[in-house]
């Protein structure tokens, strides 16, 4: 091969697709061809997020193979790293696969290194450059004058630079009586960069100094060439005098496999010693009647499962209430945005105590929400947060469903939401739902973390040390104390949201973790919603598990909650019968209500209140004059002037049964209402106006990406990567025979494009990412003009259908309104 680009054209499309979906940034946007594809996969960037998904085993491979002279042995590779042949192998054929190294022959015959990359790794192992480069930048004059005080004598008559280069190597190569003469100091000097980094700063590092006048350590070793000044105040150490000081060792200690996971056991199944299972009861432990619920089926045919799992159950359906309640208050009492973005810590604060929760867990859950698309903010100037028309749709969904979204939104977002309350470098308060909690590495470490745990043996809850140690043997290059950090919020967090149960990675969160469907698995531990509940003499009711929709709007209308958990208790008060009657009920219809829904008969004292203040309920009509009091007793109106207090209200009579208010109706209906009485605002035709608070909702910008991934870390379609590699063969082809010989492009079908339905051009592109097929499509540009395309689709989705264009040999996004129709192209009949 004699460039890096000939031999990626000669690699087969099998090994292409491999380079693409191990560096999935090289096809963003797909290179022109192979040529392009080498230049971009030689640029910096590229590199270094290439070397970032190395481990440490791979990662010390590519650094011997760049350290060790040439020609290599086939022992040498093993040898450096203490390592067997086919472990050194094996990772050597990694670097072929991510395209750090390239060449001809076995694993065992050293590759070359693919361009830039020595660049990216300045300080291989942790070595410095030899002896021949790193003098290199030395007068002839200075290197004599070193020579001579090594050997006894400066060099006779003229000698250029490669020479004396060459001896000076020569000298240095068994450097041991060199350092023994320059004293214990120095050698301790050398020692503290034998391994790494090999760099030191010093003051005035090219000041000229001998071996007979050297005084200070650093002045004996520069003297001697142990080392070397490469400005004024960095000293580097050559590369053959840190080997031996490493006893001839690359590495301290480098594994070919990763780092044992510890941790303790989590309890087993079944277990007497283990806590009770904090998961919602199922519908068959409600009690008496409870057999006509709607789940009470669940308990007969859910599978024990393991007490892990029951438990990340338990939170999950926990995480999704939780959510449900704090949007449900924010979409009748939103939270202002603050003007420099993100939730005030009051608010957060008032968020966490509505759900009995701490501070970092309320910022949890507003950032999930906002994850998933389930909360934005209204306008950028005198925002709101507020939910999101997805929320509607989202209440709509079993509680797996609910569940699986608001996971998804939390594993892919780029936000850390650990940093909420945190202060940032100017010792700012950093607050949820603002740019300032945006870390780009968040996705990959949390997705990393997760992997961890799932390598763990079963009943295995890893300690976050061992999980740190894990992530700095798979990606040593990432390592840092934002990464740790991260680490210990994704493991809290990943608790709080139902993913695991006693520190261990559940199943269904393997699924999810995997891109596979995890509602099944999650759905079989969660209670079936309850049609039923147990209202009690004391005027309480319980729902021993979730209920369905209806019925839980309706007691959230009609009764406040007292408690909650596996089974939550309502208590049933004349404030709150008051507010379901405000909202439209009648006292018979929630009477009826109560009684259809109860697995009991209703307690007399609960119909006895209901109706008591059903009767007082609507006794009194507000209107506005500014306001009215209208009543069919005028006995009524007579107790409320004579009463003191009503003198606040300036009511004043208008006829018998009618007061009039100076006051605007909402506040009169407040002082009737602290005076003990239960009026209902009025409609001018005489009816009763509905006072429930409006609900609020607002739609996310345009522009707002809802869940952020940081480019190139997104793991590739394989469909998508195959489309690239045809296009890249194409461009090659192009570029090879001409532009006047077509780019391989497909002729685009003669006639004029096809025109179709929207709704069956979309099912028919579906249709054909299936199938693998090619259609024929018809596609208008910004200036209108229609013309015929050949795509091979590859995805649909966002408004885009993403494909092969075989007319134009390349991967191009279409925008889906601008497709006017599609056909097969056998089938002209269907133009």
């Amino acid at each position: 091969m004699e460039t890096f680009a000939d031999w990626l054209r000669a690699r087969d499309d099998e090994a292409l697709r491999a380079l693409l979906s191990a560096r999935p940034e090289l096809v963003s946007p797909v290179p022109a061809d192979l040529a392009a594809l080498a230049a971009r996969a030689a640029t910096p960037a590229s590199i270094s997020r290439a070397l970032d998904r190395l481990d440490r085993f791979t990662l010390s491979v590519l650094e011997a193979l760049i350290v060790l002279p040439r020609p290599l042995p086939p022992e040498a590779l093993p040898d450096a790293l203490g390592a067997t042949p086919e472990e050194a192998a094996t990772a050597v054929e990694r670097l072929y696969r991510h395209a750090l190294v390239w060449g001809e022959g076995a694993a065992a015959v050293a590759p070359a290194i693919a361009p830039g990359v020595r660049q990216a790794l300045p300080h291989p192992a942790g070595l410095g450059p030899p002896v021949r480069e790193v003098f290199a930048g030395y007068p002839t004059e200075r290197l004599s004058a070193l020579i001579g005080d090594l050997d006894g004598a400066r060099p006779r008559g003229f000698a250029d630079s490669g020479r004396l280069l060459e001896r000076l190597a020569d000298l240095l190569s068994a450097p041991e009586p060199l350092i023994e003469d320059a004293g214990p100091e120095a050698r301790a000097a050398l020692e503290q960069l034998a391994w790494g980094p090999p760099v030191g700063r010093v003051t005035d590092a090219r000041r000229p100094v001998r071996v007979a006048t050297a005084t200070t350590p650093v002045e004996r070793l520069l003297a001697r060439g142990l080392l070397a000044a490469e400005d004024d105040r960095t000293v580097t150490l050559p590369r053959e005098v840190a080997i031996h000081l490493r006893g001839g060792r690359l590495f301290r200690d480098v594994g070919a496999r990763p780092p044992e996971l510890t941790g303790r056991a989590t309890p087993a199944r079944g277990t007497s010693s283990t806590p009770a299972d904090p998961a919602p009861a199922p519908a068959s432990a409600s009690g008496p009647g409870s057999a006509s619920g709607s789940g009470s089926g669940a308990g007969s045919r859910r599978s024990p499962g393991d007490l892990a799992t029951r438990t990340a159950a338990g939170e999950a359906f926990t995480a999704i209430r939780r959510v449900e309640e704090l949007l449900e208050r924010w979409g009748t009492d939103p939270p202002a945005v603050l003007r420099s973005g993100g939730l005030a810590v009051r608010d957060l604060r008032a968020a966490a105590t509505l759900l009995d929760i701490e501070e970092w867990q309320a910022a949890l859950l507003a950032e999930t929400a906002y994850a998933a698309g389930l909360l934005t903010r209204s306008g950028d100037l005198d925002g709101e947060w507020l939910p999101t028309p997805a929320y509607d749709l989202w209440l709509m969904r079993d509680a797996a469903g609910r569940w699986t979204e608001m996971a998804r939104g939390w594993l892919k977002t780029d936000r850390a939401p650990g940093l909420a309350g945190a202060r940032d470098d100017r010792d700012r308060v950093i607050n949820a739902l603002s740019e300032a909690v945006v870390r780009s590495s968040a996705p990959a470490t949390r997705a990393a973390t997760l992997r961890v745990l799932a390598d763990a043996a079963p009943g295995l809850a890893v300690d976050a040390d061992a999980v740190r140690t894990r992530l700095s043997w798979l990606q040593p290059r990432r390592a840092g104390p934002l990464r740790d950090r991260l680490v210990d919020w994704t493991l809290r967090e990943a608790a709080v949201l139902g993913l695991t149960g006693f520190g261990q990675l559940v199943p269904y969160a393997r699924a999810l973790l995997d891109g596979d469907d995890p509602e099944p698995g999650l759905a079989e531990y969660l209670p079936d919603p309850v049609d039923r509940v147990l209202i009690q003499a004391d005027l309480t009711a319980v729902a021993p598990g979730p209920l369905v929709s209806e019925l839980a709007r309706e007691l959230a209308l009609s009764a406040e909650v007292e408690s909650t958990g596996g089974a939550t208790v309502y208590r049933f008060t004349p404030t709150s019968i008051r507010r379901a009657l405000d909202a439209g009920r009648t006292a018979a219809e929630l009477t009826e209500l109560l009684a259809r829904h109860s697995a009991t008969p209703l307690p007399q004292p609960l119909t006895y209140m209901i109706d008591d203040v059903g009767r007082r309920h609507g006794h009194l009509r507000v209107g506005a004059l500014a306001s009215y009091v209208r009543s069919d007793s005028p006995a009524t109106l007579d107790e409320i002037l004579a009463d003191r207090r009503s003198g606040a209200l300036r009511l004043h009579r208008l006829a018998p049964t009618v007061l009039a208010s100076g006051l605007q109706r909402a506040d009169l209906l407040d002082g009737l209402r602290s005076l003990g009485l239960a009026p209902v605002a009025e409609a001018p035709g005489g009816g009763i106006i509905v006072t429930r608070p409006d609900v609020l909702r607002a739609d996310p910008p345009p522009t707002a990406e809802i869940v952020r991934v940081r480019p190139g870390h997104e793991p590739a379609d394989a469909s998508m990567i195959a489309a690239a590699v045809r296009a890249l063969r194409a461009g090659d082809e192009a570029a090879r025979h001409g532009a006047e010989q077509a780019r391989m492009r497909a002729d685009a079908p003669s006639g004029e494009p096809p025109r179709s339905p929207a709704a069956a051009t979309v099912d028919r592109l579906r249709d054909a990412v299936e199938r693998g097929s090619r259609m024929w499509i018809g596609y208008l540009d910004q200036q209108g003009r229609s013309s015929s395309r050949i795509v091979a689709p590859v995805r649909v989705e966002g408004g885009f259908l993403t494909g092969y264009d075989a007319t134009r040999a390349a991967v191009h996004r279409f925008a889906l309104h601008r497709i006017t129709g599609v056909a097969e192209l056998d089938d002209e009949d269907s133009v």
